[in-house]
């Protein structure tokens, strides 16, 4: 069994290797590829009953409804938010994504990202390439160990963040997550209510995936509650902060922000944070690895193969 049409959305020939795109092409009698800003979007949906799309592409009714014919929509990313889970079941669609493919990748730059900041590597390394070799105006930050290190949301990345700064730099951490999480607890791992968390961590993680329950979880009350002094690291997309409410808050000066989403921000949005001294904007790199690259294409198309034999995998809806 094959799609009789696969219309990929925001995913360049670049952003998956030749032998993957060769597996898809197996998959299907006819493969379109369309920027995301495409006008042949609607025209093509017609006839399209696979969807492809990459992370940041909506996927809502009106489009759906485009699609009369559509049965399959796929995620190349572990996020669906901008795709309407409840319609594509109402309309016996299924979703599917790509969980867990980077776990490793994305807990290892958070602290990469953090010790980057608290340790000023990129001045010093400048300092150096320059020939000055004094330490005098290196005094650091902070150190993670002993600290508060706050985890909002405690899936498989935000457990692994849990895990490192616990185990391996010694940090009191804390978590809030819709669920318990016993087992984390049982490694000394504490439960805190999200808004006492937020008001004591000196570090902040926020791990949750964006969805109409998460946005803007992040409020202007809860950014408000933020301890002066706290780094705040956010790898998941920028809709789970009021944007207007973080901008109030990085004028004071008193909180460090670091961010790899910038993609997905509006250039006006990019630019306004980017002033910002204690906002720290990173291209969306966290996954980038080559283990996480590998694993994220091969369970792109295994999610078809196996839609396709009728046991769909890593289903949303």
């Amino acid at each position: 069994m094959r799609f009789k049409k696969i219309l990929v959305v925001g995913i360049g020939k670049g952003s998956l290797t030749k032998e993957t795109w060769g597996k898809i092409d197996r998959l299907t009698e006819k493969k379109v590829l369309l920027p995301a800003d495409s006008k042949d979007i609607q025209k093509h949906l017609s006839t399209t009953d696979c969807l492809l799309v990459s992370l940041g592409i909506t996927v809502d009714k009106k489009i759906i409804d485009h699609a009369p014919k559509l049965k399959y929509i796929g995620a190349l990313s572990t996020g669906y938010g901008r795709i309407d889970d409840a319609y594509t079941a109402k309309k016996r669609i299924v979703v599917c994504n790509i969980p867990g493919y980077s776990t490793e990748a994305v807990t290892e730059f958070a602290f990469a990202a953090i010790l980057e900041h608290l340790r000023e590597v990129e001045r010093g390394k400048n300092q150096a390439r320059k020939g000055d070799y004094s330490e005098a105006t290196f005094f650091g930050v902070s150190e993670i160990k002993g600290k508060k290190f706050g985890v909002i949301g405690l899936g498989q990345i935000g457990g692994r963040i849990a895990e490192i700064a616990h185990d391996g730099f010694g940090a009191d951490v804390r978590y809030w997550s819709r669920i318990r999480k016993k087992k984390y607890e049982r490694k000394g791992i504490k439960y805190q209510e999200v808004e006492s968390l937020i008001k004591e961590c000196d570090f902040l993680s926020l791990n949750l995936a964006y969805n109409k329950d998460t946005e803007n979880f992040l409020n202007s009350k809860r950014i408000g509650l933020i301890k002066s002094g706290a780094v705040v690291i956010n790898l998941a997309p920028m809709e789970l902060l009021d944007i207007k409410a973080l901008e109030k808050r990085l004028k004071k000066g008193d909180i460090t922000f670091i961010l790899d989403h910038s993609d997905e921000l509006s250039p006006a949005i990019a630019k306004r944070l980017s002033k910002y001294k204690n906002c720290i904007l990173y291209p969306p790199i966290a996954y980038t690895t080559k283990e996480a690259t590998a694993a994220k294409q091969e369970i792109f198309v295994q999610n078809l193969e196996n839609f396709l034999k009728g046991k769909p995998t890593n289903k949303v809806n």
